[in-house]
């Protein structure tokens, strides 16, 4: 079955790294499936329903997004908050529609690895800083997978690191 990615990335265009995985996805298109949020709602308006019952026809889902300001694009956490309904995807006599969902994130983050350190200049861990993308998945009972990331996006994009992990970024999301 395919893996759908859904995209929320404000400025693709000018992207490297996240437009670079965008093409390595497209050149398999039985593979995944991309929903591209800021091309679908340029308004940000969300169309509720058609985003559940697309979530709804995969049991793979990847989330595919540049982490900045230590948290995620505000479509995003948009989309969490008006998509994630009660009754559909938590709360009592709910279907949990994401029940049993493979459920990940491909991130790509200006700073380096080594800076998501306890010891190092941004103090935790980036995945302590997903933490409540993780609770909040496990909260509407779906299978969460972790995240793939590029770090040092911003300094370290050189062509052969962004290549590789275009190819790294296809094996993470074909082991979930």
């Amino acid at each position: 079955m395919k893996t759908l990615i859904i995209v929320i990335h404000s400025d693709l265009k000018h992207s490297v790294i996240n437009k670079r995985w965008l093409e390595e996805l497209a050149k398999y298109p039985d593979r995944y499936v991309v929903h591209d949020l800021h091309q679908v709602y340029p308004d940000e308006k969300l169309d509720i329903i058609n985003e559940q019952q697309l979530v709804e026809a995969y049991d793979k889902i990847v989330f595919q997004f540049p982490f900045y300001w230590f948290n995620c694009p505000p479509l995003f956490k948009k989309w969490l908050d008006e998509v994630l309904t009660h009754g559909w995807a938590y709360g009592k006599g709910s279907s949990y529609k994401l029940q049993g969902k493979k459920l990940a994130m491909g991130i790509t983050a200006g700073i380096e690895a080594e800076d998501y350190h306890p010891a190092g200049r941004y103090k935790y861990t980036l995945e302590q800083l997903v933490a409540p993308f993780e609770i909040t998945f496990e909260y509407v009972r779906a299978d969460y997978r972790s995240f793939f990331a590029f770090y040092g996006a911003e300094h370290r994009a050189i062509p052969q690191r962004v290549e590789q992990s275009a190819l790294d970024y296809l094996a993470f999301i074909d082991a979930l």
